[in-house]
């Protein structure tokens, strides 16, 4: 039976969201295959295990800086374990949305207008502001999920605010053109081939799906899955999906977030590298609502991380 190390917590922002999913992950992971091992990263950055154990596969559910932008995934690499997710660059240019949407640029993908600030910069005024990427827009801390730090501006006295609450996570943030239309989000599921998902709607109660609209407020928001398209609109955002996960260099599993205009128009928001896990995520109920049930999807992304570990050591030993 293998061992698997469920790795949560973290310093991040996103510390409690961790928990939850790892407490899900470890309720519902199938028992006769595995044995599960809960590993606790405290706020302060200290590891919690009972004793030192030897992991087959580690499955990193951490949220945010620290845990989901490649330096625990260059950890594990480095002690040789097996682990799920995007690798060490995947998971970086995936947690940094200035460098995410460059790429995605280039690659010739639909994205929003945007800025990107450093803590060391000029900041530009409401005005420079607003002639280059319209107004309203969103000030976003550059590596952070969960929606924290994020503030929809509208006036000179509502950037103020919004820069100095965004650079409290950051020393980079990003300001955001406001693209009206429906949040449509698609998983994806795979390595080398990797396929989608039925698509979700997110359905805000708030004026954007903020934190609390998240995590705090029972009613911040509705989940349709699957959501009201139709065939071809389906079609669109899985191959969509597919290219995003491949440009970014992904593997194992990722959240691709769009907005859907009312002319059709595809634009994509982001990835999210390791989404929420819990039971109720976006995440696992499109791939239930596509026939892989919790504990299924589970399994899977075990497998596609021993996959993976299998053929890089077989790359490897073959040029030693």
């Amino acid at each position: 039976m293998k061992k698997v190390g469920i790795l949560f917590g973290g310093k991040s922002a996103e510390h409690e969201i961790s928990i939850l999913s790892a407490n899900n992950i470890y309720e519902m992971i199938d028992k006769e295959k595995y044995d599960p091992v809960l590993v606790k990263i405290e706020k302060s950055g200290h590891w919690q295990m009972d004793a030192v154990k030897q992991f087959d596969v580690i499955f990193p559910i951490l949220h945010g800086p620290f845990g989901e932008d490649g330096t625990v995934q260059g950890l594990l690499k480095m002690a040789d374990i097996p682990f799920v997710g995007p690798g060490v660059l995947g998971s970086a240019v995936g947690m940094d949305k200035d460098v995410m949407k460059r790429l995605l640029r280039d690659a010739q993908i639909p994205i929003g207008k945007f800025l990107v600030l450093k803590s060391q910069d000029s900041a530009p005024t409401f005005a420079e502001i607003t002639a280059a990427v319209g107004t309203p827009f969103f000030v976003k801390p550059a590596n952070m999920g969960s929606s924290v730090g994020i503030s929809k501006v509208r006036s000179e006295a509502e950037l103020t605010t919004a820069l100095k609450d965004a650079f409290l996570y950051d020393t980079k943030i990003i300001i955001e053109e406001f693209i009206p239309g429906r949040e449509i989000e698609c998983a994806v599921l795979g390595n080398e081939e990797p396929a989608a998902s039925i698509p979700g709607e997110i359905i805000p109660a708030h004026e954007f799906y903020s934190y609390e609209a998240k995590y705090l407020d029972e009613k911040g928001a509705s989940l349709e899955i699957p959501a009201k398209l139709d065939e071809e609109t389906i079609k669109r955002i899985q191959e969509l999906s597919i290219k995003v996960f491949k440009v970014l260099c992904c593997e194992g599993l990722s959240r691709i977030d769009f907005f859907l205009k009312s002319n059709g128009e595809l634009i994509v928001n982001e990835i999210n590298t390791m989404p929420g896990f819990t039971r109720i995520s976006m995440y696992p109920k499109m791939w239930e609502a596509s026939g892989i049930s919790y504990t299924g999807l589970i399994t899977r992304l075990i497998e596609l991380a021993i996959e993976r570990f299998e053929k890089e050591r077989g790359l490897k030993t073959s040029f030693e």
